[in-house]
């Protein structure tokens, strides 16, 4: 056999597979979801009994400010199991720069407190779809009905990136047991408010116009 038909013998299947290889998705359901993740900062702070030891306050403030901290965070104060109620009051006033409030529990962190510390841990969650772009599969027609192997990327990655609380995506969020009387009837009320624009033509048949 010539050298160069039995090298392109041993390349064409090598190339079938290839083609056949990277993500297969079988169903309109995308493979690729945002994946949420969260990540806890943790900030050991000197109590005075009465509120924070002197400049600590500042040293909280850098390092908030440190962490760009901001909407979608959450600040939590532990300070078991010497409850500081002064302590917690300057922290939360440090959080209101922020437009943050504290949340009434914290998460469970490495490490135990030494006598006279306050633990201000900052919580922040992110949503990403970690698998995307993907481009493994050659963009071609098939004859099984496969999605691309990109396919969902766009909507969901776009998805993790603009919801305001990203854990959403994995518990949801409960409506309110009670209804808003004064945002639910808000699309009613510009329904009966609504006016035809002044000098608009109104139909024939309301007219009572057309053809005999």
């Amino acid at each position: 056999m010539h050298p160069h038909l039995r090298l392109a013998a041993i390349l064409l299947p090598a190339a079938l597979l290839a083609g056949c290889g990277g993500t297969l998705n079988r169903s309109v359901d995308s493979v690729h979801q945002p994946v949420v993740s969260r990540t806890d900062y943790v900030f050991d702070v000197q109590s005075s009994g009465q509120g924070l030891a002197e400049g600590e306050r500042a040293r909280l403030a850098g390092w908030l400010a440190s962490l760009q901290a901001g909407y979608g965070d959450r600040l939590s104060v532990d300070d078991q199991p010497a409850y500081d109620p002064a302590a917690r009051a300057v922290v939360a006033a440090e959080a209101s720069r922020y437009g943050l409030l504290l949340a009434d529990t914290a998460p469970i962190t490495a490490g135990a407190l030494t006598p006279g510390t306050v633990r201000v841990v900052l919580s922040r969650t992110i949503a990403t779809v970690p698998s995307c772009p993907d481009y493994s599969r050659m963009a071609e027609p098939n004859y099984g009905a496969h999605t691309s192997s990109n396919f969902g990327c766009g909507i969901n990655s776009n998805l993790a990136a603009m919801v305001a609380q990203p854990e959403d995506l994995v518990r949801g969020r409960r409506g309110a047991d009670v209804t808003d009387l004064v945002t639910a009837t808000k699309p009613i009320q510009a329904l009966r408010e609504r006016k035809v624009e002044a000098g608009a033509a109104l139909p024939a048949a309301a007219a009572g116009g057309g053809n005999n």
